[in-house]
């Protein structure tokens, strides 16, 4: 026996409520056990949630550097990354050095 197009139809849109149906009372009963947990122990939302940064990116982020090139004659200072200021360019970075 053969199951026609609009039974399948029909049996398709039963099983998509009956899915949807399942899955709201499953997230209802995770958010309560996750409430419960949250309570149990005094979590906050940066507990849970943390800034987004990754542990390693945030922990460099940020931070100075220390140069490693001086202009004698003017003082300025450069840490070796991003472009080269002018004063450095076209020269030998050796004599720059700190």
């Amino acid at each position: 026996m053969t199951t026609s197009y609009k039974d399948l139809l029909k049996q398709r849109e039963a099983l998509e409520q009956q899915i949807s149906e399942a899955r709201r009372r499953e997230l209802s009963d995770a958010v309560a056990q996750v409430r419960s947990l949250i309570a149990e122990y005094g979590l906050t939302a940066q507990d849970v949630f943390p800034s987004g940064r990754s542990s390693t990116r945030a922990s460099t982020s940020g931070t100075k550097v220390a140069p490693k090139y001086r202009n004698p004659a003017t003082g300025q200072t450069w840490t070796g990354r991003g472009k080269a200021p002018k004063w450095i360019q076209n020269e030998s970075r050796e004599k720059f050095a700190i």
